[in-house]
């Protein structure tokens, strides 16, 4: 694996951060693409992933210096909770363009690429809201949702390219997304779990990390690590 580039967008921290250590630490030389500073990549391109052209222009510059990207992660995003009714418009389609454009950036960039070479690994970090819904994370969950709904299209289409395609959707997870205050931080909250804990960033990376260098049966898939909150 050693030498292998790895593209990691939302790096700056939380479960960016922690799926470029674990695959720095595999022996991939990674970059980062994110607004914010990305200290642990060994490249790093400031970038706003709702924008087509900075994507495409961070991807030709990251191939240019490292080499081939043969595995891309996308971690970059935001949350809050807002009841449904309160949702500006403008905070519906930043979601939006965020987490799913995000996605379909990077994968418009990448995958071209993987595709000539017929090899190739694309893990798009979405939710477990996805899954079992939320209460007033409408604008959140709806993205995350099209996110699973992208990567199961992207994966019947690219598979016999020899590219494939996956998800991770964690449960609520122990990064600065989350305040202090949050109610999914709430000892009422983690009691229900059948951990009773958050789910961590090291260990939605280790999914992902399988995803990319182990899992090669695997074309379409939601792997969701989430301390039992959706089961």
């Amino acid at each position: 694996m050693g030498g292998r580039v790895a593209l990691v967008a939302g790096a700056a921290g939380g479960i960016g951060a922690a799926i470029v250590r674990e695959l720095a630490g595999r022996g991939w030389r990674t970059a980062g693409l994110d607004l914010g500073p990305v200290p642990d990549a060994d490249h790093a391109v400031g970038v706003d992933v709702s924008v087509p052209e900075q994507v495409h222009a961070a991807v030709r510059r990251i191939e240019r210096e490292l080499g081939p990207v043969e595995a891309a992660l996308c971690a970059a995003g935001h949350y809050t909770i807002v009841p449904v009714s309160d949702i500006a418009w403008s905070d519906w389609t930043r979601m939006l363009r965020v987490h799913l454009g995000g996605v379909v950036n990077v994968c418009r960039a990448v995958t071209p690429g993987m595709v000539e070479r017929r090899r190739g690994a694309v893990v798009a970090i979405t939710s477990g809201l996805a899954i079992g819904g939320g209460e007033a994370e409408a604008h959140y969950t709806a993205a995350k949702g099209a996110v699973i709904g992208l990567v199961r299209s992207l994966a019947a289409e690219l598979a016999p390219s020899g590219v494939r395609v996956n998800a991770v959707a964690p449960g609520p997870t122990d990064t600065s997304l989350l305040p202090s205050d949050s109610p999914w931080r709430r000892p009422s909250f983690l009691q229900t779990l059948p951990t009773a804990r958050l789910t961590s960033p090291e260990e939605v990376a280790l999914i992902s990390a399988y995803l990319v260098e182990e899992a090669t049966f695997c074309v379409g898939e939601i792997l969701s690590p989430n301390a039992g909150a959706v089961i």
